[in-house]
């Protein structure tokens, strides 16, 4: 079996904890559609064509309804199915398909009376259809994701390991002249090689010259920045990590000092994170910092969580007042933006956080 594999043991944990939620809430069945949840849970991880359900008891038992056949492995005591293709055509009503299936289950149980759902996204087939009190437990399921387990930290590191191999391609091609869509695709076809497999997930900034964007018909010019914000997804599970590459290999003093002042803040989150420590706290010392530095401003938030989602919980934001808490594994993303620095650097790491500090999990070239 590889580290990467469906590990159920780890899914049945995440499920324990998630009835010791139901437990306090005096919850009797919890109900998730959200493709990310099903997965969390019970382990496969289905495309986002398909909208499957997992339903876990009070006792412990999970439900999985999966599109079309069981998968060979699950977390799952037990496996419905639905019809999502007819005639390998994709169905459009997937959720009142995999609804009816699960509603059907229902008439065979004991009718729950306290249901928890996710309340963004519940569906209304469900709803309208069962006589229950209905409990957010979105927010709990947030919170239970923060900490991840050895198998999500596998596949996380697999994906950082995929971001690796891209800037290593992006430092070799990077040249004045390079088309925009040409360093893309080739950044593509690297996290591709590294994982061995499709990518289920990729980063949002692929430009020269501009702080950030999807890749345009664009060639790259001598002296500009090229930001590229990387964050390739292996098996559901996102990197999310920032560099910032001098094209033409030539970097201004001005472009060198404003990197120095963002490594500072990278060496600030090494020396300052810890459990318990406030994530509004670091946001502010990283922004009061930046703004003396000597060009550029700081004007976005310092980092996130990542996970199922490339942005979770911590939030190193001022809207949000999160504690660093052991199993996060979060991103750190200062950066300054100005027109003599050719647009901006942003340089980010992501980290774990441990007992007594932080992991770096990104330790690879920071250089312009």
């Amino acid at each position: 079996m590889s580290i990467y594999d469906i590990n159920t043991d780890a899914c049945r944990g995440r499920q324990q904890r998630l009835i010791e939620v139901m437990q306090r809430l005096e919850i009797e069945l919890v109900i998730v559609t959200q493709t990310e949840h099903v997965q969390y849970l019970a382990g496969p991880r289905f495309g986002p064509v398909f909208q499957p359900a997992a339903a876990l008891s009070a006792g412990g038992k999970l439900t999985l309804v999966a599109p079309n056949k069981p998968p060979e492995v699950a977390a799952a005591d037990e496996v419905l199915t639905y019809e999502a293709q007819w005639c390998s055509t994709l169905r459009n009503d997937q959720r009142r398909a995999a609804s009816t299936v699960l509603l059907e289950w229902l008439k065979e149980t004991s009718q729950p009376k306290r249901i928890g759902v996710e309340f963004s996204s519940f569906d209304q087939h469900l709803a309208q259809a069962i006589d229950a009190t209905f409990i957010d437990v979105e927010p709990d399921l947030y919170r239970l994701r923060r900490r991840k387990d050895a198998d999500e930290l596998a596949r996380l590191r697999k994906a950082i390991a995929g971001t690796e191999r891209m800037y290593a391609r992006a430092r070799q091609i990077i040249t004045p002249g390079i088309n925009e869509l040409e360093v893309f695709n080739q950044l593509q076809a690297a996290a591709v090689e590294e994982f061995g497999e499709m990518t289920t997930g990729t980063g949002n900034d692929y430009r020269s010259g501009e702080r950030g964007g999807p890749p345009r018909d664009h060639t790259a010019e001598e002296g500009e920045l090229y930001l590229l914000d990387l964050g390739p997804a292996f098996r559901g599970y996102f990197a999310d990590n920032c560099r910032a590459i001098c094209v033409g290999g030539n970097p201004t003093d001005v472009q060198q000092q404003a990197w120095q002042s963002i490594v500072e803040v990278l060496d600030m989150i090494a020396r300052d994170v810890k459990p318990g420590v406030s994530c509004k706290a670091i946001f502010e010392a990283a922004q009061t910092h930046l703004d003396t530095a000597s060009v550029g401003i700081f004007d976005h938030h310092l980092g996130h969580g990542i996970g199922l989602f490339p942005h979770e919980a911590p939030h190193l934001n001022p809207n949000w007042d999160d504690v660093f808490e052991v199993g996060d594994v979060f991103t750190a993303e200062p950066g300054l933006y100005a027109p003599e620095l050719r647009v901006g650097i942003r340089l980010e790491h992501d980290y774990l956080v441990t007992e007594d500090g932080v992991e770096l999990l990104t330790d690879f070239e920071l250089g312009l």
